[in-house]
């Protein structure tokens, strides 16, 4: 979800960007104008995220998705070898991938709990030869978030931050690359950001798909081929926007206000049940189902939160693929504590009368 005066600058510019008398969607991406969106987008992330000087910025096509075969092919020229921590669903899907491509070992994994949790490693956990260690730093689907940052010795650490990434202050020098999907909080779909540590670079050592070498992008500021224009030039905005309101600290601040308004509804109401281990919630995916003692009352419960209008925040939501209910703030960062208090007050207000309904005709 993006801020409202980013839509607003977005459908005022549609036809006209800055007097150039095209669209950005139509624009050459070789043009001086289109360059001049490319760098401010770049530099903005830089200064927003406070990213060291010898860091590489890319904007990347093919989702973050396509990073889970990326990685391996670009890294795994040393040893071969690759420890994963596998703490959800997309952490999972990149193990899966670069197991295609070398000798990949799980660290550690909380599957053993449904992904509830997030596990607790030390540097002695990870391989010393291991060319990368890999972590989903943010689990949607199963709203957890790492409470810390892996010590990996000298072992570059890989994260996937796309829905976490600018809700909270990251200190990317402890990475050796940080990359996600822009669609979660930045943009819309069809742009990927990776923030590559230049010393990564003199790793690859093989010939992948020039795609899919990272090289290939750094060498040709992420313009090898046509970028996603359009949303490149929305994620521009949106930094700018957020660069306003006081940065990453600022926004942080309101997530933390806006996770523990649903959080202390899931503790107080004893319909619901939280579904993670509370020092590893995450701030953006908010993760529950219903208590045990109303199971019974589910599938009246689906029904009328189906009932709900679709809003800016829908706080009540089924996962397709657990089947828990979640209120998702990565897709609405820009959504104020007083909104997204009002609309969990509307659909427990819905929930409520629907529920004495039942009751009363049982």
């Amino acid at each position: 979800m993006l801020p409202e005066s980013v839509l607003s600058r977005a459908a005022a510019e549609i036809m006209d960007y800055h007097g150039s008398g095209q669209s950005v969607m139509e624009m050459s991406h070789r043009s001086k104008v289109f360059e001049e969106i490319m760098d401010e987008a770049q530099n903005l992330f830089r200064s927003v995220l406070s990213v060291p000087d010898n860091y590489d910025m890319l904007f990347l096509q093919g989702g973050a998705s396509t990073q889970f075969a990326a990685i391996p092919l670009n890294l795994l020229n040393g040893s071969g070898k690759a420890d994963y921590m596998l703490t959800g669903q997309f952490s999972t899907k990149a193990y899966k991938e670069a197991c295609k491509y070398g000798d990949i070992r799980v660290v550690a994994s909380s599957k053993d709990k449904t992904f509830s949790y997030i596990p607790e490693v030390t540097r002695e956990d990870f391989d010393p030869e291991a060319d990368y260690a890999y972590i989903c730093l943010n689990n949607t689907i199963y709203g957890t978030k790492f409470p810390y940052i892996p010590d990996t010795g000298d072992v570059p650490l890989v994260a996937d931050v796309s829905s976490c990434f600018l809700s909270e202050p990251l200190d990317v020098s402890k990475f050796g690359i940080v990359y996600g999907g822009a669609q979660k909080n930045l943009a819309p779909a069809g742009v990927a950001f990776a923030i590559i540590r230049e010393d990564m670079l003199d790793r690859i050592v093989r010939d992948p798909p020039t795609m899919m070498s990272f090289r290939t992008h750094v060498e040709n500021n992420s313009m090898f081929n046509t970028p996603p224009v359009f949303p490149i030039y929305v994620l521009k905005e949106t930094l700018k926007w957020l660069k306003s309101i006081g940065g990453v600290d600022e926004i942080y601040r309101r997530n933390k206000e806006k996770a523990a308004l649903l959080y202390d509804e899931i503790d107080r109401n004893p319909l619901f049940r939280g579904t993670v281990e509370k020092e590893d919630r995450s701030l953006m995916n908010i993760c529950f189902v219903m208590a045990p003692e109303y199971k019974e009352l589910e599938a009246l419960i689906n029904r009328t939160l189906e009932k709900l209008p679709e809003r800016r925040l829908r706080i009540f939501r089924m996962h397709r693929f657990e089947g828990k209910k979640y209120a998702e703030i990565a897709s609405s960062l820009s959504l104020s504590v007083k909104t997204v208090e009002a609309e969990m007050t509307k659909a427990l207000r819905t929930l409520r009368d629907e529920l004495e309904i039942y009751m009363k005709y049982d």
